[in-house]
C-alpha cells in the first residue's frame, strides 16, 4: 500500500505524463535518433542498460550498452509487451496491479514470463493515432528506469 513516503507517481500523474509525451510521427529515423539520444545519455553517466525501441511488433532499435546483460534484454521486451497491451507505460501497470494489490497473472492471467509490470517501457503515441510503439530501458531500479525514458522523450519535445 503507498504510503505518505511513496516515490512512486500516483496512477493520475502517470496518466498525465503519458498525455505530454506525444511525437508528431515515428519513422525508422526518427526511432534511430531516440535510441542513439537515451545511448548517448546513458553512455555519459555509465548506466549499464539495455535501450530499445519498437514500433508495431518492429524492433526499431536496440543497444546494449557495456554491463548490461541478456536478463536485461528479455525484461525490456516483457516490459514493452504490457505497454502495447494495456497502451499505458509498464510503470503504469505496475502501480495499478500494486494499488490494487495483485499481480498483472492474476489480474489479466497473462504469464510472468512474458509480461513484466515493471517501470521502464513507455508507449510512443503519435498525434492524432494513438499508441504506436514503445520506448524503453531495462538495467536501473524500475523508477529510475522509467524517469530515465521520461527525461528522454522530453527530451526529443524542446
Amino acid at each position: 500500500m503507498p504510503s505518505d513516503q511513496d516515490p512512486w507517481p500516483t496512477l493520475d500523474e502517470l496518466l498525465r505524463e503519458e498525455s505530454e509525451l506525444e511525437l508528431a510521427g515515428l519513422s525508422e529515423t526518427d526511432a534511430y535518433e531516440l535510441g542513439m539520444l537515451a545511448v548517448a545519455a546513458a553512455s555519459e553517466q555509465r548506466l549499464p542498460i539495455a535501450v530499445g525501441v519498437w514500433r508495431a511488433g518492429r524492433q526499431l532499435f536496440h543497444c546494449g550498452l557495456p554491463g548490461s546483460t541478456a536478463d536485461n534484454d528479455a525484461w525490456l521486451r516483457r516490459k514493452g509487451r504490457v505497454v502495447m497491451r494495456f497502451e499505458h507505460s509498464s510503470l503504469y501497470m505496475a502501480r495499478l496491479c500494486q494499488d490494487k494489490q495483485v499481480t498483472l497473472a492474476e489480474r489479466y492471467g497473462l504469464p510472468a514470463s512474458r509480461y513484466a509490470a515493471a517501470g521502464g517501457a513507455v508507449p510512443l503515441r503519435v498525434r492524432g493515432t494513438g499508441v504506436v510503439g514503445w520506448v524503453g530501458v531495462s538495467g536501473l531500479p524500475q523508477l529510475d528506469d522509467h524517469r530515465f525514458v521520461v527525461d528522454i522523450l522530453r527530451k526529443t519535445q524542446r
